[in-house]
C-alpha cells in the first residue's frame, strides 16, 4: 500500500481539491431548484444504460445511445439557467466591491418593510448586488432617487400606478420601480406563494440579487436568495439577515483589498 503512495504527486492532491470545489460548487449552485430533480433523472438513466450494455439488450440500448449522442446539447438546454448563474459566479472576482449598500439604507429598507407588512401592503424590493439588472429595469420607471422610508411608501400604496411592480435599489438609490420580474419556473414552489413570491425567486434563480418580499396576505416578510425563500420573523432577524449578507460581506472585501495594497 505505501508503495502506491511512492507515485502521489502534488499536482494529483490539487487535481483533487480543484475537482472537489468544482464540484461542490455546482451543488451549491443547482441546490433547492428543479435542477436536483433533472440531474437525479439523468443519473438513472445513465445507469439504466449500464445495465444495458451488461445485460447486451440491444434495442434499449440504442435507444440510449441515441440519446446520449446528444447530451451535451441536451445539458446546455435543461441547464442554461444554471449554466448562466455558474459562469457569473465564476465571472466575479471576489475583491470586487459590488454595489454597496450602507447599514443605514438598510435600516430604511426595513422600517418600511415592517411599516407595509403591519398595513397588509404587498412590496416586492430588490437590493442589487453583482450582476447588473439591466434586463429588468427596462421594464420599469426610471427614478433615481434617495432611498427614504416615505418614497418606498408612496411607491408601494395601493392608489400608486407602480404598486404591483418592484423597485430596484442600486448603489444606496431606488433607481427604478414598476419593474416586471421573471416568474420561476420551479413546479416545487408552495402553492400559497403568489406571483411577488414567484417573480422574487424567479430573479433570484438568474442573478445574485437578494429580494425582499412583504405579503398583504399574511403579512410575512422574506428573504429571496439563489433560488431559496426564507421568513423571517421580527426586525431583528431580518437585519441580522441584511447585516451578515451586505455589512459583513463589503468589510471582508474591504480587508482583503487592504491587506493586497500593503
Amino acid at each position: 500500500m505505501l508503495e502506491n503512495f511512492s507515485y502521489f504527486r502534488w499536482q494529483d492532491l490539487v487535481d483533487i481539491l480543484v475537482v472537489a470545489f468544482v464540484i461542490y460548487q455546482l451543488i451549491s449552485i443547482i441546490k433547492g431548484t428543479r435542477s436536483v430533480q433533472m440531474v437525479v433523472g439523468i443519473g438513472i438513466l445513465t445507469v439504466v444504460y449500464f445495465m444495458a450494455t451488461v445485460l447486451d439488450l440491444s434495442s434499449l440500448k440504442w435507444i440510449f445511445q441515441t440519446f446520449l449522442s446528444s447530451i451535451l446539447i441536451i445539458v446546455i438546454i435543461v441547464f442554461q439557467q444554471d449554466i448562466r448563474r455558474a459562469l457569473t459566479r465564476v465571472g466575479k472576482s471576489p475583491f470586487h466591491q459590488g454595489h454597496d449598500i450602507l447599514e443605514k439604507d438598510l435600516e430604511e429598507i426595513i422600517r418600511t418593510l415592517f411599516y407595509l407588512a403591519k398595513r397588509r401592503i404587498g412590496a416586492l424590493v430588490v437590493l442589487e448586488r453583482d450582476t447588473g439588472l439591466g434586463d429588468f429595469i427596462e421594464s420599469g420607471f426610471k427614478l433615481d432617487a434617495n432611498l427614504t422610508k416615505e418614497l418606498l411608501i408612496s411607491v408601494f400604496m395601493p392608489v400608486s400606478p407602480l404598486h404591483d411592480g418592484a423597485v430596484i435599489v442600486s448603489e444606496g438609490k431606488i433607481s427604478h420601480a414598476g419593474c416586471i420580474l421573471p416568474l420561476t419556473q420551479n413546479p416545487y414552489i408552495n402553492k400559497k406563494y403568489g406571483t411577488r413570491h414567484r417573480a422574487a425567486i424567479g430573479l433570484s434563480e438568474e442573478t445574485d440579487a437578494v429580494v425582499l418580499v412583504v405579503s398583504e396576505e399574511t403579512q410575512e416578510i422574506s428573504i429571496v436568495r439563489h433560488g431559496a425563500l426564507t421568513t423571517v420573523e421580527d426586525e431583528i432577524s431580518l437585519t441580522n439577515n441584511l447585516r451578515a449578507i451586505f455589512i459583513g460581506q463589503n468589510n471582508r472585501a474591504s480587508n482583503w483589498r487592504n491587506w493586497i495594497s500593503k
